[in-house]
């Protein structure tokens, strides 16, 4: 990087010299949560190359010229703290508050770059938004933890013959502790979907089970539904967003590594991965199977499903490649006991 060379205001590079140090520093906490306590590599990854981006950004002041400008000593910020800086409750506190500091730090930076006429003032403002994005990512992967901690199997189902038959088997699947429950139809005209996303909305309220409508997000908020799923070729998320609200859940499917880090950045709260297997309920040309599984389980920490052609006798090659929660349909609405095969996978899953 080409050094910057210009007499300059000892002050202003007392505020760079600060500021750098307060935005690296704080990216170094971030990353450290990331790696040690959520424990996902691909946003540890991407705050670990910001914080060496940054580093770059910076370079174009010598080094040398802020050390000489340092002054700790006669730094009045130095000793002047407020009660709510000393405490930190949760280690999502400690995040928190240092996303919040490497904001502010590189708002500072960006500005007092521009009286010094320096380089690299647009890619300070532009690593400022990366560092909105990261906290974005990392935001919506911990509150989809808390939403989905308990959630590892998840039945897709179609409107059934008649409404009869669709509360039966809603309710069967609610009484044998079914997590998730997806409406997944594309023959119904949309009247009857949404009569019947409102039946099984009613049916799972106050019910630990969760409610989602595929691919429709207008279904889904008209129902009241937890959230909706979306394929590839639905709706992006971004615009699935404006009509379900901060408070739904968004999935996403995903048929490729680079598919699911997208969704990631894009802030799906759960990502379907495959498909795995042969499914009985719907047609593959390709099946990227546990290969696919087991890369998505080691780079990304957001919820993971694993669907596709799922059962009860190859469920423990799933569980092989770190995945733990599943999506199913043939498995168990095919099954001529859906109760007991709905707790049999249960079992297969907290074991």
């Amino acid at each position: 990087m080409d050094s910057y060379s210009q007499v300059v205001d000892t002050r202003v590079l007392r505020i760079v010299d600060a500021n750098a140090n307060r935005s690296l520093e704080g990216l170094r906490v971030i990353e450290d949560y990331l790696r040690f306590v959520l424990d996902d590599p691909h946003l540890t990854e991407s705050c670990k190359q910001l914080r060496h981006n940054l580093a770059d950004r910076l370079s174009v002041i010598p080094a040398s010229q802020r050390f000489m400008a340092r002054d700790i000593a006669g730094d009045v910020g130095r000793d002047i703290t407020t009660e709510q800086e000393q405490k930190r409750p949760l280690t999502e506190s400690v995040v928190a508050a240092s996303f919040q500091r490497v904001k502010q730090a590189l708002r500072c930076l960006e500005e007092y770059f521009k009286t010094l006429n320096a380089p690299n003032t647009p890619q300070l403002e532009a690593l400022r938004y990366e560092v909105y994005s990261l906290e974005k990512s990392v935001g919506i992967t911990f509150h989809s933890h808390q939403r989905l901690s308990g959630a590892h199997l998840y039945v897709l189902m179609d409107g059934g013959e008649n409404e009869q038959q669709l509360i039966s088997l809603t309710q069967q699947l609610i009484s044998a502790g079914v997590d998730m429950i997806q409406l997944r139809d594309k023959k119904l005209e949309d009247a009857s979907l949404l009569e019947r996303a409102r039946l099984i909305r009613n049916l799972t309220a106050g019910s630990s089970t969760l409610f989602f409508v595929n691919d429709r997000p207008d279904i889904a908020r008209l129902s009241r539904a937890d959230g909706v799923h979306l394929g590839q070729s639905d709706m992006c998320l971004h615009d699935a967003r404006q009509i379900v609200g901060a408070e739904g859940l968004i999935g996403k499917s995903t048929h490729s590594l680079e598919q699911a880090l997208q969704a990631v950045g894009d802030g799906a709260n759960y990502i379907g991965v495959g498909p795995v297997f042969p499914s009985t309920t719907k047609n593959f040309t390709t099946f990227p199977g546990l290969a696919l599984l087991r890369s998505v389980a080691l780079k990304i920490r957001l919820p993971v499903f694993a669907i596709g052609g799922i059962d009860q006798n190859n469920l423990p090659q799933v569980l092989g490649t770190g995945c733990s929660r599943v999506a199913v349909s043939g498995a168990v609405l095919h099954s001529d006991d859906p109760d007991r095969m709905t707790k049999a996978l249960q079992l297969q899953l907290q074991s």
